[in-house]
């Protein structure tokens, strides 16, 4: 089912690069109460495929799978995306400068996996960004992404300097693939330094990606390109044969381990 929707605006981001200004008079699907959506395929230029539905974890754990995401503002209906140009960070593709090695070289940071995924969500929707106002973590988005977390399909990485939490990141797992949604960093580095453990990390777990989304300069210089989204869906079905790694994270090994370009 397709309404005819009128949207101007670009969201806030947390991490995500802002979108496009979206004036659609292209018909939107409307989703309903049923686990469904259309083929990603169908989206419109800008990426937006469908309007409504709900934020359950299994409307979601649907939506990642099919290489849809929600994005949306407050006092928006819940807006679905499935970008024809996807962020996408094959692990071995991992670009680590010569500055971030000095700086991972350091252990300015104590890194844990899964202790603190509330206050990672929190800081990730609170920490100032240049040029944009507000977030597009609104409350569901936060209820939603923590119920992912308890049922062990949403995960967090975090930096602590003392016991002060620093920096961080969180995303969804799925089979050998995972979802980054946002990061933060309040010091040095540190949410980058976050994401490069967790490369490794997901590397010893012989997972295949991490879907960055939408293009950034942080992502880019970290080594992430785009694909198009007929690629990007492709490796997804892919990485969907290897059983979910779901619970609870921790190190392999006890620490984080050491990324294989510092080896």
């Amino acid at each position: 089912m397709s309404f005819f929707a009128e949207f101007s605006g670009s969201k806030p981001s947390s991490r995500r690069a802002s979108p496009p200004q979206i004036r659609c008079t292209l018909p939107v699907f409307r989703l309903s109460d049923a686990l469904a959506f259309p083929r990603p395929e169908v989206a419109e230029p800008s990426g937006l495929l469908a309007v409504g539905g709900d934020l359950c974890t299994e409307r979601l754990l649907l939506a990642y799978a099919m290489g849809i995401f929600p994005w949306y503002s407050e006092g928006e209906p819940i807006l679905w995306f499935s970008p024809p140009e996807r962020m996408l960070l094959p692990l071995a593709d991992l670009h680590i400068n010569r500055s971030l090695r000095k700086a991972i070289r350091k252990h300015p940071y104590r890194l844990t996996l899964d202790t603190a995924f509330e206050a990672v969500l929190t800081a990730c929707s609170e920490v100032p960004r240049p040029d944009q106002d507000g977030t597009w973590i609104t409350a569901d988005m936060r209820a939603a992404y923590v119920q992912l977390h308890a049922e062990g399909f949403a995960h967090s990485v975090e930096a602590w300097r003392g016991d002060e939490l620093v920096g961080g990141l969180y995303g969804v797992s799925l089979g050998a693939a995972f979802f980054g949604e946002s990061m933060f960093s309040r010091a040095d580095n540190a949410s980058k330094i976050a994401f490069s453990h967790l490369v490794a990390q997901l590397m010893r777990w012989r997972f295949s990606f991490i879907d960055c989304q939408m293009w950034t300069p942080l992502f880019a210089s970290l080594g992430a390109n785009e694909v198009p989204r007929r690629t990007f869906l492709q490796a997804l079905d892919r990485a969907l044969l290897t059983p979910t790694r779901s619970g609870r994270w921790a190190w392999s090994e006890g620490e984080p381990p050491l990324p294989e370009q510092l080896k």
